[in-house]
């Protein structure tokens, strides 16, 4: 992975003031996972099916000997399942456990001033307002910044329908 970034006269630019994320794609959008929350980026295989999990629960599989529940963030989103390609997932950790978030593909670690950060805009799609914890503006390209809070727990905190 390349590293780019924005560019600040030095003066201005403290680690403090810098946050890097690893890019994704998910449906054509881009999205931004803070690097301090991304373990593993890996080509998942052998996801096995759990039986009455929640429709992104794509399943779960074997990461060096952990047991990785994966999470697919087009179910999440609402979006049309990819039609060819090899998936590829993000590992993170949330509340001790881990997940593997399967998206299209990943791209860069961009590293951007803190300060740049922007709330949710009203018109941003409700489908990633709800996964959202604010948006970067990057030259012609929105990146939403997706919360694993927002993301994770939202999804094991709702009661399942019953069958």
């Amino acid at each position: 992975m390349s590293v780019l970034e924005h560019k600040l006269p030095d003066d201005q630019k403290t680690a403090s003031d810098m946050i890097q994320y690893v890019t994704v794609v998910i449906g054509g959008q881009l999205f931004g996972l803070p690097i301090s929350q991304v373990h593993d980026v890996f080509v998942p295989e052998s996801v096995t099916r759990v039986p009455m999990s929640a429709p992104e629960v794509a399943g779960v599989l074997n990461l060096r000997g952990r047991i990785v529940t994966a999470i697919n963030m087009r179910r999440r989103l609402h979006l049309p399942p990819l039609e060819e390609g090899q998936m590829m997932a993000v590992g993170i950790e949330y509340k001790q456990e881990s997940y593997g978030l399967v998206i299209d593909t990943v791209g860069e670690v961009l590293t951007l001033p803190s300060a740049s950060a922007e709330p949710n805009p009203s018109n941003l799609d409700r489908r990633w307002a709800e996964i959202s914890g604010g948006v970067h503006r990057l030259d012609g390209q929105l990146m939403v910044i997706l919360d694993v809070d927002r993301l994770l727990g939202a999804m094991f905190t709702e009661p399942m329908a019953a069958a």
